[in-house]
């Protein structure tokens, strides 16, 4: 005999099952709208209308879209960045399709918008990828060497590697010199540690792009981005606190720890060389975190855990060193290390007082070691720009070439009527409306005397109307 409870879970399961099975019936009721691409119909136009349909499903992203675009001109595109991605892997270097697709519109069109190669023809693109895939091989041999970043796992965005790729991209793919490296290299840091393209990425990249654009050596305009988004470039010790593992000054450390030849604390092996699995490197509490939980920082006080977990509370070691020091105050450990080890304490930047060793001591020992990492990592930036850039525009014509965006715009005239072919004061306003959108927003550029298609009608008319002006104004003045 079943229960009045089970007879109801029964019926009510009957009802459920009914209802879908009435559901699925109902599918062949369904009109279904189609769309029929003709034959003659432009290959855009086919992925366009492509695209229209899947945006009321699951939408395809700008990236997805350019990649169809591409390989609908160059069908082994796909496979080509593919291979890429694999080779770079290999290298420690990990880049994704988006990342991959982004990198070759730049490299094809100069910018950082997806949608502008959508149209470039397959010579354009396999020019491109060729001049990217020498690119790509050029960063991986120099970042090591004079960045000190030996794989993405030193990077918090790849994104920060878009407005090199479009500077070498322009240079046949490598650096001018070794000044132009080392300012890029000083501004890719600034853009990781103040997260540049961790949001409106697309935007600040086209920014960014149009000044690669402009200017033959880009960097210090590139910092001046920064500084206008953030207000400095320079750390002060109080950016380091509260901050841990996840804030990108903590990876900026890890390099600077390796810039200054830091070693494994217990196996002696240096940071800059490990490969393989080792390269793995872990983050090693210097007061472990069941000693300062047990010296009365509480574990569920958000405050607490802030402290313990600070960056200036970090050092590096190799996946290879085994620390079993649950409980060792830092006064214990730390000489050992610095005997078998000389220098060692100091190339990761820890205060040599051994009285802020001591656990009691701790808050002391933090408020030391920010500053002392603030100290060395503004040290380092500044080595790297010691000598300053020449600052040297590109020819207009290349900008021209880029056509119109976000960042930079075209104006026929300034205040030359086209049409009626006369002064026409009212288009000043125009001038002055885009110039004040660029001040409020990440900067641009303005071409006066160029149309929207890129010809150029130049200045003379504007330049004749100034100058009768200007006689006017001395004859009245005589």
């Amino acid at each position: 005999m079943q229960s009045g409870r089970e007879q109801s879970a029964i019926v009510e399961l009957a009802k459920r099952l009914n209802q879908n099975l009435n559901a699925l019936r109902a599918i062949k009721d369904v009109s279904l709208p189609v769309q029929v691409v003709p034959h003659h119909a432009p290959l855009e136009e086919a992925i366009d209308i492509f695209d229209r349909i899947n945006s009321q499903g699951t939408k395809l992203t700008d990236a997805e879209l350019a990649l169809t675009h591409v390989t609908a001109k160059w069908p082994h595109a796909r496979r080509v960045l593919k291979e890429k991605m694999e080779f770079c892997a290999a290298q420690k270097f990990e880049f994704n399709l988006t990342f991959m697709t982004r990198a070759l519109v730049t490299a094809v069109t100069g910018r950082a918008l997806y949608e502008p190669i959508h149209p470039r023809p397959l010579g354009d693109l396999q020019a491109g990828w060729k001049t990217l895939n020498g690119v790509l091989d050029h960063l991986m041999t120099v970042l090591p060497k004079a960045a000190n970043i030996h794989s993405t796992e030193d990077l918090n965005t790849t994104n920060a590697l878009i407005p090199m790729i479009a500077y070498l991209a322009r240079n046949k793919g490598i650096f001018l010199n070794q000044k132009a490296t080392q300012h890029a290299v000083n501004w890719l840091y600034a853009a990781l540690m103040w997260a540049r393209y961790t949001a409106q990425t697309d935007q600040r990249l086209e920014a960014d792009l149009s000044i690669v654009a402009k200017d033959v050596e880009p960097w210090a305009a590139l910092r001046a981005n920064i500084v206008e988004q953030r207000g400095r470039i320079e750390v002060k010790p109080d950016d380091f606190q509260g901050r841990t593992a996840q804030h990108p000054l903590y990876r900026m450390l890890f390099i600077l720890a390796k810039a200054h030849g830091a070693v494994d604390w217990f196996n002696g092996v240096p940071l800059g060389n490990t490969v393989g699995a080792s390269y793995a490197v872990h983050s090693h509490h210097i007061f472990p975190q069941s000693l300062l939980y047990r010296s009365g920082f509480d574990a569920d006080n958000y405050m607490h855990r802030q402290m313990v977990n600070e960056i200036a509370n970090r050092a590096f070691l190799t996946a290879a060193s085994n620390v079993p020091l649950s409980d060792t105050e830092p006064a214990e450990y730390l000489p050992t290390i610095e005997s078998k080890y000389p220098g060692a304490l100091a190339r990761q930047f820890i205060p040599m007082d051994p009285e802020l060793w001591k656990v009691s001591r701790y808050a002391d020992f933090l408020s030391a070691r920010r500053e002392l990492l603030a100290k060395k990592l503004n040290e380092y930036m500044a080595a790297l720009i010691a000598e300053p850039e020449e600052i040297k525009h590109r020819p207009i014509a290349e900008l021209v070439k880029l056509g119109e965006s976000a960042v930079l715009e075209f104006k026929s005239t300034l205040q030359w009527d086209v049409v009626l072919k006369q002064l026409n004061k009212g288009l000043r306003k125009s001038c002055l409306k885009t110039i004040a959108a660029f001040m409020n927003s990440e900067g641009g550029t303005l071409l006066i005397g160029v149309e929207d298609d890129g010809s150029i009608l130049g200045l003379d008319k504007d330049l004749g109307l100034m100058a009768r002006k200007i006689n006017s104004s001395k004859r009245w003045s005589i």
